[in-house]
């Protein structure tokens, strides 16, 4: 199973900025930076937020269940390649996420729940909305 991975944020940037401001009259004498493209992309905004995973509908634990153990899966189009084409999520290759369907109570089709896993370490995402927005889903509450 895929859990929640740990993310790494770039902080070289912020750090050399940090060193060179505490050398006092010697930051006077270094130029001031300005970012380059390498810099002012190092941070990557994310467009997802985080979910506990006591916090997920009971329905949710079922398909991380099945997910653990390869299935079988409700719907065919479980298991099969996630896109990210709503740019939402982390950019990867196509083949790094997978969905599911997260059954909905009172629906008469798949509904609108999905969980996108990814092939990093404790990397499930939780969508109630169908891919309109996303939540990390922290193991650790």
């Amino acid at each position: 199973m895929n859990f929640r991975s740990t993310l790494v944020r770039a902080g070289a940037a912020a750090s050399l900025l940090s060193t060179l401001l505490i050398g006092g009259q010697a930051a006077a004498a270094t130029p001031t930076l300005t970012p380059t493209p390498a810099t002012a992309t190092a941070v990557v905004p994310l467009d997802f937020g985080d979910i506990c995973y006591g916090d997920l509908p009971p329905e949710a634990y079922d398909t991380l269940d099945l997910i653990e153990v390869g299935g079988p899966y409700p719907y065919p189009e479980d298991g099969g390649v996630f896109e990210n084409r709503e740019g939402l999520l982390p950019s990867q290759p196509i083949g790094y996420y997978h969905e599911y369907t997260v059954e909905t109570p009172g629906s008469d089709d798949r509904g609108a729940r999905r969980i996108v896993t990814g092939d990093s370490f404790e990397e499930d995402y939780y969508t109630s909305d169908h891919y309109e927005s996303f939540d990390l889903i922290d193991y650790s509450c």
